[in-house]
């Protein structure tokens, strides 16, 4: 499986968080030939299960973006709208974008505001209307819309809107691909609306009621040019093992297990601390009476931008532990 053609293939869907159907059914495709059983849940969530007599492990990567959503039409056409998930004004303005049913615009600055004072609320989107009725017959309040950008290889990098999380899914799919033997019940979860709080790796880990737990998302890249060290890992140093983010602290013998597996099958590793945000792990962990939950994180840089970069080689050593986890004798 081609990493850069895959990202390409899902990206190329509309799915800011709550309208994730098309990378779903984009996903659903790319995962058949290796799944005993898919189906989705009432939130939206892609199950994909691979059968087993063993312990349930579950892992989960959300297939949902950030997104814009419209709230008012002026009399000139121009668009206001607010934020599906953790836009920034600095990483929106003068970018491209697309609307579900294929309207592009871009997204401008109010004039006589500062770049440096910025908010959402200066920034409007013009998708080439010349009036309120123009562009009442292009789209309506509450239609969405998402960054419009490439993805493409930049040597062993690969840049790419949405990269948080739609490389966490390629990685699914690919250790799904690479997946020997194993006596256990795997379920690989492509969740929803994580970018608006965890919420659908809670209802599909209640349903699943899995007795592993491992998230599979981006973490910050601590190399960016004068880093302000929010993390510890760094693109090209592997799979990110996680210990804790700002939505759990990972159970001790999850992260041993991790990394014994990666030392066992040479895949290059280093441990995963941040000190704010978090993933579907969050979730996952608080599950019922428990959930033993881990992490395998792609070190990212310029996250929630639309040119957020990763390390294609942390990709490859990402889906290799993933699949190393699900091979694992476990209690």
């Amino acid at each position: 499986m081609d990493t850069l053609k895959t990202l390409q293939t899902i990206n190329a869907c509309h799915g800011p968080a709550g309208d994730e159907s098309s990378v779903a059914d984009a996903i659903e495709k790319l995962a058949a030939p290796y799944a005993d059983k898919i189906k989705r849940d009432v939130m939206g969530n892609l199950i994909v299960r691979k059968k087993g007599s063993g312990p349930k492990v579950m892992f989960a990567a959300h297939m949902d973006s950030i997104g814009f959503i419209v709230t008012h039409i002026d009399e000139k056409g121009f668009l206001r709208f607010g934020k599906v998930g953790g836009l920034r004004p600095n990483s929106c303005v003068h970018t491209p974008v697309r609307f579900k049913n294929g309207v592009r615009g871009v997204v401008s600055l109010d004039c006589g505001v500062e770049p440096k004072d910025m908010t959402l609320e200066d920034l409007y989107i013009d998708v080439g209307a010349k009036s309120r009725e123009e562009a009442q017959g292009l789209v309506r309040i509450g239609d969405t819309a998402v960054f419009d950008g490439p993805a493409f290889s930049a040597g062993d990098r690969l840049v790419s809107p949405y990269m948080d999380d739609r490389i966490a899914c390629v990685v699914l799919l690919k250790a799904l691909e690479m997946l020997g033997k194993s006596d256990n019940d795997l379920y690989f979860v492509f969740t929803v609306q994580e970018e608006l709080g965890l919420r659908g790796a809670k209802t599909a880990a209640y349903g699943i009621d899995p007795d592993y737990g491992v998230a599979v998302d981006v973490t910050w890249s601590d190399d960016e040019l004068n880093p302000r060290h929010r993390g510890s890992s760094t693109a090209g140093g592997g799979a990110s093992i996680k210990v804790m983010d700002g939505s759990v602290i990972c159970h001790p013998q999850m992260v041993k297990r991790l990394e014994e597996l990666a030392l066992a099958r040479e895949i290059p590793y280093q441990m995963d601390v941040i000190r704010q945000g978090g993933t579907d792990a969050g979730s996952i962990h608080l599950t019922r009476s428990g959930v033993y939950t881990g992490g395998v994180s792609i070190p990212c840089r310029y996250m929630h931008s639309p040119v957020e970069m990763v390390d294609a080689r942390d990709v490859e050593a990402c889906a290799g532990l993933v699949a190393a986890f699900a091979e694992a004798e476990l209690e």
